[in-house]
């Protein structure tokens, strides 16, 4: 018995010729008389078909599909590695600026286009949440809804919500029942005590992958590292008791030891990317401006510092914490501007925790303080930005510092965008919108030193200077970030 001989293949690029017989006839004009899907669906279908034949996680899929983003090792490594080692559960702790909202976002469509991943929450603070949505939808085409009503928990399966309004009745209990196959968590140091209603609501959350993005997963002591991995992974530090006894080295917290077997145990939850090792910024140049306080400013920041120091130390075991943390408030506000303490030195004044002495001179501080009408430290701003002609953000913790400066700069003639805590969500993106079209200064408080992005300008004025660092780094990161050039 002799086989015919083999015809070669066609080659991928040949046309496929299709040939019916009569019979055939009735059944194709059945099978067409509807309108078809036409090609485009076809091809759609067969790359559905060859992605579902790729196993494991040996290369990213998301890449062709994403609109206007551009392609960093560092962030293609990151999402390799959470998606290869660490099962989809991990914290994002790149530094401020080197884009942990695109590692995030690379990370869930990757697990989309692979189907892995049809239900998506993001917890982000209430003033990010559109900034949020945009990006997915314009970056990763997710189709991402906020959170506005509670039918949106059964409606919505790629939600965006505020964690202020998840974590809250009748959110949480809708947030709880459902199960989510991805959630993120940004500006995720927010997560760092275990016993607050944030950590309780998203530790109750069914989830299958869950991504922290924070770049300071350490702000005060090691409890919040603890709490922050035991949440995305219960038992990775032991339990309370052992992660102290093993990896605390002060009475404190504040000191590790054991650093190296530590470090290998955040090594399988976190990834951390530093500037100039992952990526290399553009350079920051630094410059001090130097200001002398007039006579009547010199007096009152002296008097205030006198009583503080006064009340706080002589008041032991008389004064509640709360009462000195308000002390501490005080004399943080000194170091901004009058206008900033000149209000909290009235409520002092009448405060019933102080003894009859002490509000007299509250009530002496306030009224010197109510007498200076202006601040050399806002001459000195204004001089500044004289010197410059492009668009710069001045920061200040204090809104009364900010409205005092917002007259000013107007006054001046400046378009101002104003950005602070008390506005609602939509007034906060008006803020940034009018700054990125036709505002020269974007005046905030620490309100929008926190996940905006900014990259557009580049000159940060820290109008005054809060006492943790990290508030800094947070302010300079708004413009010191990927894109700025």
């Amino acid at each position: 018995m002799s086989l015919p001989a083999r015809e070669p293949p066609p080659s991928a690029d040949a046309s496929l010729t299709l040939r019916f017989d009569d019979s055939d006839r009735d059944l194709l004009a059945r099978a067409f008389r509807t309108p078809g899907d036409g090609p485009r669906a076809w091809r759609l279908n067969g790359e559905a078909h060859r992605i579902s034949l790729v196993d494991g996680f040996d290369r990213l899929l998301a890449w062709p599909v994403l609109r206007g983003v551009t392609r960093y090792d560092h962030q293609e490594r990151t999402a390799l590695r959470v998606l290869r080692e660490m099962r989809g559960r991990g914290i994002l702790a790149d530094e401020v600026g080197l884009g942990k909202t695109i590692e995030a976002g690379l990370i869930l469509k990757e697990y989309a286009v692979r189907g892995l991943v049809q239900r998506a929450l993001v917890l982000t603070p209430a003033a990010l949440t559109d900034q949020w949505r945009e990006e997915m939808e314009t970056k990763f085409s997710l189709p991402f809804s906020v959170l506005r009503s509670v039918r949106d928990w059964d409606e919505k399966p790629f939600l965006i919500a505020s964690m202020d309004t998840a974590k809250r009745e009748p959110h949480r209990r809708s947030a709880q029942a459902r199960p989510w196959d991805l959630i993120i968590v940004d500006e995720a140091h927010r997560l760092k005590n275990r016993f607050s209603l944030n950590w309780r609501f998203v530790a109750g959350l069914s989830k299958k992958y869950m991504l922290l993005l924070t770049a300071t997963p350490v702000q005060n002591d090691m409890d919040e590292l603890f709490n922050l991995v035991t949440l995305l992974k219960p038992g990775q530090l032991h339990t309370y008791d052992r992660f102290l006894e093993r990896y605390v080295a002060s009475p404190d917290r504040r000191v590790p030891m054991r650093v190296a077997e530590l470090r290998g145990l955040l090594r399988d939850v976190m990834v951390r990317n530093r500037r100039g090792i992952a990526f290399t910024l553009p350079p920051r140049r630094v410059h001090s401006l130097a200001v002398r306080l007039s006579p009547a400013e010199r007096r009152l920041y002296d008097d205030v510092t006198e009583f503080v120091r006064d009340a706080y130390w002589s008041a032991s075991g008389r004064l509640p914490w709360t009462a000195r943390l308000t002390l501490m408030v005080l004399q943080r506000e000194i170091g901004s501007s009058t206008f900033a303490v000149s209000e909290t030195l009235r409520r002092l004044a009448q405060s019933p925790l102080f003894r009859a002495d002490e509000r007299e001179r509250l009530e002496a501080l306030r009224q010197d303080a109510a007498a200076i009408s202006s601040n050399v430290k806002a001459d000195r701003l204004r001089a500044f930005l004289k010197s410059v002609d492009e668009k710069v953000l001045v920061f200040t913790q204090y809104r009364r510092t900010l409205l005092h400066l917002l007259e000013v700069l107007e006054a001046d003639g400046y378009r101002v965008a104003a950005y602070h805590g008390g506005l609602s969500s939509a007034a906060k993106d008006a803020a940034v919108r009018t700054f990125r079209e036709d505002r020269s200064i974007f005046l905030s408080t620490e309100a929008g030193g926190e996940g905006r992005n900014l990259q557009f300008a580049r000159t940060v004025v820290n109008y005054d200077l809060p006492w943790n660092p990290l508030r800094i780094e947070q302010r300079i990161g708004r413009v010191h970030r990927l894109g700025q050039e």
